[in-house]
């Protein structure tokens, strides 16, 4: 497989931090909710989170297409406005749905965001990264985007490149990248900075060889003391929740 030198600098913050995966959530604290963001700050974890967009295309933080596992309402969430969105309680608590500029106040620049752009074939995922990066515009803290989707690091390197891209992966049944052949032509199209790699997938010669060429390594989700282990071996940052989390 041809392997691509890593061409531009990464900020050194994007491997000297543990990322909370959709924040630091727990039973009564959903994932992606404020406080979990609140909680992440408070133990001095990064944050990762989702962003999708609502009906009036503005970028919320949620990461289903379907409300009904973290909400109990039936639909999607790009049938529904911002307002109404924020006033869907999460999990039968008092928390909801917040907007990605209200998650930004909340974290306040106080630690770094890994920001996952969501995305599904026949998804025009351009329109969130654009929304994404006006939100970033005002933002003073170290933050990154990634995706699933090569076109969305594609579209921030010509759009917006000073900011910090990543390409999200995985190789089992779910992803869109079974194939050697698959991952290196995502790769080559999305010039990434990073690599978010699926720990079931760890270790890989391929990614070993990327990481030795010097594309930093990211890897999630780490669940469990031994998934951590290996993340400590074979990745450079880790994206934890539950036990996997130091």
């Amino acid at each position: 497989m041809t392997l691509r030198p890593q061409t531009r600098t990464v900020p050194s913050w994007l491997t000297q931090w543990e990322y909370a995966h959709r924040s630091l959530h727990s039973v009564g604290i959903p994932e992606n909710s404020l406080e979990a963001a609140k909680l992440a700050v408070k133990a001095g974890l990064g944050i990762e989170c989702d962003i999708q967009l609502s009906l009036d295309s503005k970028a919320m933080v949620f990461h289903d297409w379907e409300l009904d596992r973290l909400t109990g309402k039936s639909g999607f969430t790009d049938e529904f406005t911002r307002s109404e969105l924020e006033k869907l309680p999460l999990q039968a608590t008092n928390h909801t749905i917040p907007s990605f500029s209200t998650f930004l106040n909340e974290v306040a620049a106080a630690v770094p965001i890994l920001i996952e752009i969501k995305s599904k074939p026949g998804y025009a995922v351009e329109q969130t990264c654009e929304r994404v990066a006006e939100e970033l515009k005002a933002y003073s803290g170290d933050c990154a985007v990634m995706s699933f989707d090569p076109r969305t690091p594609q579209w921030f390197r010509k759009n917006a490149p000073e900011t910090v891209c990543g390409l999200v992966m995985r190789e089992d049944e779910f992803g869109h990248t079974q194939t050697a052949k698959q991952r290196e032509a995502a790769l080559m199209q999305a010039e990434p900075d990073f690599l978010a790699y699926h720990i079931a997938a760890l270790p890989n010669p391929w990614v070993r060889s990327l990481r030795d060429c010097g594309l930093p390594i990211l890897t999630w989700t780490v669940n469990s003391s031994q998934e951590r282990e290996i993340a400590l071996e074979h990745a450079d940052a880790l994206i934890a929740e539950g036990e996997g989390l130091e």
